[in-house]
């Protein structure tokens, strides 16, 4: 487990309607497996290519074709199951579900239905510090991505691009555990961390690499806990589907659009039909799709040319150990090992490259200030330039002299922030430019006293005030780094001036 404390926060309720009514929702989570080749051919995976160049003719559904599955698929989709702390099957069958696209040359789809490879897991949802969301996972399965249809290159003509057909697809359904439109943003945010920590799946969900379909139903307060007693869905209202959700941003919005318009329907007396929904980001509202489909729709039935996936468990035991440190267990022990909040942890591990550069900064020295320099002086500025940690100008060894020089009193914490700047500019030791510059902190007590004799004798209007209201003694500090250009040790000043004026 993780280490930490943890709650459960307080359903989201739905402000401004005029019943009490909550928010259920559950997610079906399409993750692009990370793999060079499709699931059932050698394709190439990667993205960008130009239309049709990545099909093979197993992809294409040439008469005769047969798929081979691809190991490389099925051992990151165990990876997955094992990081979701969930059961592994040992045995799963592959199945065609059967519907028609054009951009779907079979005229099925090769899925998972009964039996994936993936069971029962859990994800933690971090909504603050100390309050979680556990969201329960129902099922994971394999499965082939379908083609791309364009429409907009020509007026009258639809294009079909099948450089995707035959990606490999994990389908992540949660069960419907999630209660309002930020957790369910956050949950997708973590499972993408979980992913990319795993390297299971890169999580772009500009390129598609990683698409959510949301499940939105609402009902009365106190209709959920019913659910969760009896696992009876008749407590739950009506759900609808949202699909192909590939921003954070908009799964807040179209939830919250989709939670008004069925209280408003149920509100005015009338049903909520169950239906696939799409969310226009620009008009900011859901419409209707098609109605939405059963299992027995699809006439699932076992793929005659795929025998039943089958593997021992010393290939679950052999994955299982080559494991990543997740960000859960990270962030235990980074609060527990350098003595940081859970708050500041917590952005540390958001990425595992963003991890792995605090300990190497923080390594033999104080975790606090590492993570103080690291959040807020360098993320900070590599945020406002639109950059990540792998293009940072300052490395971990240079950011980690910063602090000894600090550390050992070369340096002021303002000196410091100066010094970082021309680091993050110019590059070099930090510590070779603090001696070519004269960077280094004024410690000599006599030059000190010097300076502060010299701003006491200059404003003995000042220094009446400041007997009178020791407060002000401040200004005499700060007029004395001034003098010093910032090079006198900040404790040392204050202490003079204190004892020069006569005040504690």
């Amino acid at each position: 487990m993780t280490g930490l404390s943890y709650r459960e926060p307080t359903p989201k309720t739905i402000a401004g309607v005029k019943e009490d009514w909550e928010i259920v929702i559950g997610m079906e989570v399409h993750a692009q497996v990370a793999s060079a080749a499709k699931l059932f051919s050698g394709a190439s995976t990667a993205f960008g290519a130009e239309p049709n160049t990545q099909v093979s003719l197993v992809d294409a559904a040439m008469p005769g074709m047969l798929p081979v599955i691809n190991r490389g698929c099925v051992e990151q989709a165990i990876r997955t199951g094992l990081g979701l702390k969930a059961e592994i099957n040992l045995r799963s069958v592959f199945d065609r579900k059967n519907y028609f696209y054009p951009d779907l040359p079979q005229g099925y789809q090769i899925s998972q239905f009964k039996h994936p490879i993936v069971g029962e897991g859990e994800v933690l949802v971090d909504m603050e510090p100390g309050v979680a969301r556990r969201v329960r996972i129902e099922r994971i399965h394999l499965e082939q991505d379908a083609g791309k249809s364009i429409h907009d290159m020509d007026p009258a003509l639809s294009f079909v691009d099948l450089n995707r057909t035959g990606v490999a697809l994990m389908e992540i359904v949660s069960r419907p555990d999630i209660r309002g439109p930020e957790e369910a943003a956050e949950y997708v945010r973590k499972l993408r961390q979980i992913l990319r920590y795993l390297g299971t799946c890169d999580g772009n969900m500009q390129e598609g690499s990683l698409r959510a379909d949301v499940n939105v139903s609402v009902c009365r307060r106190g209709a959920y806990e019913k659910f969760r007693e009896t696992g009876d869905f008749s407590h739950l209202g009506t759900r609808c589907e949202i699909k192909n959700m590939n921003s954070m941003r908009f799964i807040i919005q179209a939830i919250e659009y989709e939670a008004r318009r069925q209280i408003a329907i149920l509100e005015d007396g009338g049903t909520i039909d169950q239906e696939t929904r799409l969310y226009n980001p620009t008009k900011g509202e859901t419409r209707s799709m098609r109605s939405k489909e059963e299992a027995h729709d699809y006439r699932y039935f076992p793929d005659p040319d795929l025998l039943p996936l089958e593997f021992g468990q010393e290939l679950v035991d052999e994955i299982a150990a080559g494991l990543p440190e997740l960000p859960d267990e990270k962030k235990a022990r980074l609060v527990a090992s350098y003595g940081i909040t859970e708050y500041d942890a917590g952005v540390l591990v958001a990425e595992r490259a963003n991890a792995d550069f605090f300990e190497a900064v923080a390594e033999g020295r104080d975790g606090k200030a590492a993570a103080n320099w690291v959040i807020n002086e360098l993320f900070g500025r590599l945020n406002k330039e639109g950059h990540g940690i792998a293009e940072s100008p300052v490395s971990a060894a240079q950011l980690g002299g910063i602090l000894d020089l600090i550390a050992k009193g070369d340096i002021s914490g303002k000196i410091a922030k100066d010094l970082f700047e021309i680091v993050y500019n110019e590059g070099g030791d930090p510590a070779e430019i603090v001696e070519a510059r004269g960077m280094k902190q004024v410690t000599d007590t006599g030059a000190i006293e010097a300076a502060v004799d010299a701003v006491i004798a200059a404003n003995p209007d000042k220094v009446e005030q400041a007997k009178a209201k020791p407060s002000l003694a401040g200004w005499f500090v700060g007029q004395v780094m001034k003098a010093t250009g910032g090079k006198a040790n900040p404790q040392a000043v204050q202490k003079l001036v204190k004892a020069k004026l006569g005040v504690e």
